[in-house]
């Protein structure tokens, strides 16, 4: 009998942890990528004050506030308004007048955290005088992060950076018209959130979102294994028309994935893709 050392002992932890959540509570997080799961669970461990990933598993079951705790730490939450500002001035200068040729259009952002990259689009959107013509859906598992989106209240700390990112994306107007300060918050005008749909869902279980024009998820595959990048990514592809966009993060690839063959890229620097119109029959 060969006997497995502590660390492949507490891989075999994590393997049980990740059915016993997803039995349990209905989250997969089977397929997340491992170092980034591991790293984690560790601080998962350390502020809990245990040894064992196997001690983590009745606490995580049982104790409502603990895996609320978890889904926190597990949530992808790292993003700031106008993030990647050349990004931004690409959505503005080659997607946004693409978009403008529908009537109305329809909008995915995915994984939006804490709602940053949200605000963000809708401000593009008013600026670009297309934001009445379109309903953006942002979407998370955390319900947490989702509540803070839906508040759209930010440390006024940040401000400084977010309008240097503002300014640099191509900036139509002030960011200081776009939110109202008090004491050290920021909220963001209540205008930008009319068209706005704040949802649950989660990228690992869940199925097609509506028929999309434009979707964004950006900097969450890299969390994931080959398997559920594939996944979202096929997701992704069901949920847009014909021509619709997708973007991704900026260490994020449709090279090598499933869906590969359906797009074209527009931007590759800045990683934006268009779902390529199937052919008409006879067509060569």
């Amino acid at each position: 009998m060969v006997r497995l050392d502590r660390e492949q002992a507490k891989q075999v932890e994590i393997d049980l942890l990740q059915e016993a959540l997803f039995r349990f509570h209905g989250y997969d997080f089977r397929h997340y990528a491992r170092a980034s799961l591991t790293r984690r669970i560790d601080l998962q461990l350390r502020r809990n004050g245990l040894r064992n990933v196997s001690e983590l598993i009745p606490l995580l079951l049982h104790d409502e506030a603990a895996f609320e705790r978890f889904l926190s730490d597990m949530s992808i939450s790292v993003t700031d308004m106008f993030r990647d500002p050349q990004f931004f001035r690409q959505l503005r200068e080659t997607v946004v007048p693409k978009l403008k040729t529908w009537p109305f259009i329809k909008i995915w952002c995915a994984g939006c955290a804490t709602g940053e990259e949200v605000y963000s689009l809708a401000i593009l959107l008013s600026e670009e005088n297309f934001y009445d013509r379109s309903l953006i859906y942002a979407t998370d598992y955390n319900r947490r992060s989702l509540a803070a989106a839906e508040e759209g209240i930010y440390s006024s700390a940040k401000i400084k950076k977010y309008t240097a990112n503002y300014n640099n994306s191509g900036a139509r107007d002030s960011f200081a018209n776009y939110y109202h300060a008090k004491y050290d918050l920021a909220r963001m005008n209540e205008g930008l959130r009319k068209n706005i749909v704040f949802s649950h869902h989660n990228l690992a279980t869940d199925s097609v979102f509506g028929e999309m024009n434009l979707i964004l998820c950006r900097n969450v595959l890299i969390y994931f294994d080959q398997e559920l990048q594939n996944r979202v990514l096929e997701l992704f592809s069901a949920s847009l028309c014909p021509g619709g966009f997708l973007c991704l993060g900026s260490k994020e690839s449709l090279q090598f994935s499933s869906v590969a063959d359906q797009f074209e890229a527009i931007a590759k620097k800045e990683n934006i893709y268009r779902k390529i119109y199937p052919r008409q029959e006879g067509e060569p």
